[in-house]
């Protein structure tokens, strides 16, 4: 091998960022905050119109531009049901206001730049070689960058699918301006045409298809990106997806992955009509497009009429993060619907552990009920303790360490030797239970040639569960509390190294100046505390079939007392 000392190319992309974050941390938040204004606006303003209205609405829609063809139409309209049945119409709303803004800013973008391209060798020279680097990087990179200009939430779910989406209308619009057939342009510069003439009047009319199927490719990028910007704040179909993924559930995945669908085919659909060879174009009749216009109007008056009429939600805000952990999304929503009961106006946001800390550090979170300390979140804690405050332990006698079924005969991690295929089944990869299950792994001398296999808190416990009952060996990253110890017979291995953690606690922990501004809610989250059991119990719960707000609700109703005592 060469030796060749190693580029520090990381050091030079992590100090960039770092530059560009402080120097045009202003330009940021202007940008977050009129970009989440208008954007919260987009979406109020569809969910403002009437869910019915708005079904038969697009329905209408669909009949008239599909002329004796009744397939799409009917798709439409059962497929609008089934999202509106299945209680997701929000969900779907926030995530066509996250396609919508997306593909709209990527088209104002990419089809200038493609003209350029296509016009300008050398323009084209710099901007192929980014497309393809946009094109080829994984999506999840883009969410680094998009974190750390604009935070959480859906301006920088906008962000890092413009980047995703951007490079299809460009080189579309690229290749449709290169097509145009040379004698018309000649013939176009024979007449004396300008530049701007020959471009409106020839060459954009005559690459409108290939610039439709990019704008159509543009679109579908956007939508597929919806699971990804989910993981830092995003809202609507893609969190719901994301969530059962990390919890494994087959049925909420299909679900809510099945409102993608539809959403996307819809649009595919009605983009399509607009891309269509000049031969097969129809005109439409005049009463058509009027009867169009009539029913768009029609649902934006409904619109404006409901949201004049719907009593709008009163008081304080408080805005929760938390993990898609079975522990915190049972804490947080009897927290959260506790807060509720007396008279607060609580949103959840579940976030990657890392993104949550750094949430609450700069001020997009409120608080989050999801530190377990001193060992699991050492490192956060150590990185975000100057930027938020830790008020204390809302759960005590919390552990982590490596968990078996009672069958298997070992009671240490030194007891290991070739049990499990020499694997242990962890969960995310970026959790901190994680890193003390490496650290582990090389501390013990007869853990030598055993991997730790990363997946998900819920695919952890769906292969537990199938180890369980065919009664095969298997070693898990285990934590209390949870419900799997109450649905299985299970037992923690030694470890008297203590690598995995000698005890933990689960603590609330908030921004900075929460106390300053809401000394009460500060006070209510200081003195919100439970026990394992009760935990458990709620975990459990969820886990049998009940929402996490239910279960939660029945909770409050049967602990009204120790609730009673957060805001005494």
């Amino acid at each position: 091998m060469l030796n060749i000392p190693q580029l520090p190319l990381e050091d030079i992309v992590t100090k960039g960022v770092n530059w560009l974050t402080n120097q045009l941390s202003g330009l940021f938040n202007l940008m977050q905050h009129v970009g989440q204004t208008v954007m919260d606006g987009m979406t109020n303003a569809l969910v403002a119109v009437p869910m019915p209205l708005m079904i038969a609405g697009i329905t209408l829609i669909a009949i008239l531009t599909t002329p004796k063809k009744y397939g799409f139409p009917l798709f439409t309209f059962v497929g609008l049901a089934i999202i509106a049945n299945q209680n997701l119409w929000d969900d779907l709303m926030s995530t066509l206001t996250l396609v919508i803004m997306a593909s709209v800013i990527s088209l104002v973008i990419g089809i200038p730049l493609g003209i350029i391209t296509a016009k300008s060798p050398k323009t084209a020279a710099v901007v192929k070689p980014i497309l393809d680097f946009m094109q080829t990087m994984p999506g999840f990179v883009y969410l680094i960058p998009a974190v750390a200009f604009f935070g959480i939430g859906v301006v920088p779910g906008v962000f890092a699918s413009i980047i995703f989406a951007l490079p299809p209308m460009v080189r579309m619009t690229d290749l449709g301006i290169r097509q145009v057939p040379v004698s018309l342009v000649e013939a176009a510069d024979s007449f004396g045409s300008t530049t701007w003439q020959k471009l409106i009047k020839l060459e954009l009319p005559s690459a409108r298809n290939t610039i439709l199927a990019g704008a159509n490719q543009t679109i579908m990028l956007a939508l597929s990106m919806v699971v990804t910007a989910s993981m830092i704040g995003a809202p609507g179909l893609g969190r719901g997806v994301l969530s059962a993924v990390q919890h494994a559930n087959i049925g909420s995945g299909f679900v809510n992955g099945l409102g993608l669908v539809i959403l996307a085919i819809i649009i595919d659909r009605f983009t399509q009509k607009l891309n269509s060879k000049p031969g097969e174009k129809a005109e439409t009749k005049p009463w058509k497009r009027w009867t169009i216009l009539v029913t768009l109007v029609i649902m934006i008056g409904g619109g404006v009429v409901n949201a004049v009429t719907t009593k709008k939600e009163t008081g304080q805000r408080v805005n929760l993060g938390y993990v898609e952990w079975d522990s915190e999304v049972a804490s947080t929503n009897v927290l959260a619907e506790s807060l509720k009961q007396h008279g607060y106006n609580v949103t959840m946001t579940p976030l990657d552990n890392a993104v949550l800390w750094q949430s609450v550090a700069n001020g997009q979170v409120d608080a989050s009920l999801s530190a377990w300390l001193p060992i699991t979140h050492k490192t956060l804690y150590d990185k975000f303790k100057n930027d938020v405050n830790v008020l204390g332990s809302n759960l005590k006698g919390a552990k982590t360490g490596l968990v078996v079924p009672d069958y298997m005969n070992v009671n240490s991690i030194e007891d290991l030797t070739n049990q499990a295929d020499k694997t242990i089944t962890g969960i995310e990869p970026g959790a901190g239970e994680m890193v003390s299950a490496k650290k582990t792994l090389s501390s013990y001398a007869n853990l030598n040639g055993w991997q730790l296999q990363g997946s998900s808190s819920g695919a952890m416990a769906i292969a537990l569960d199938k180890a369980y009952k065919a009664k095969k060996d298997i070693v898990v990253t285990g934590w209390s509390p949870h419900w799997m110890f109450s649905k299985y017979h299970l037992k923690y291995l030694a470890d008297p190294k203590g690598t995995m953690g000698r005890g933990e606690s689960i603590n609330t922990f908030t921004r900075k100046g929460l106390k300053k501004e809401n000394p009460k809610l500060e006070k209510v989250l200081d003195k919100f505390h439970w026990s394992k059991d009760d935990m458990e119990s709620v975990m459990l719960a969820i886990q049998n079939g009940k929402s996490p707000k239910e279960a939660a609700n029945n909770w409050l109703k049967s602990h009204q007392k120790l609730a009673d005592s957060w805001y005494q």
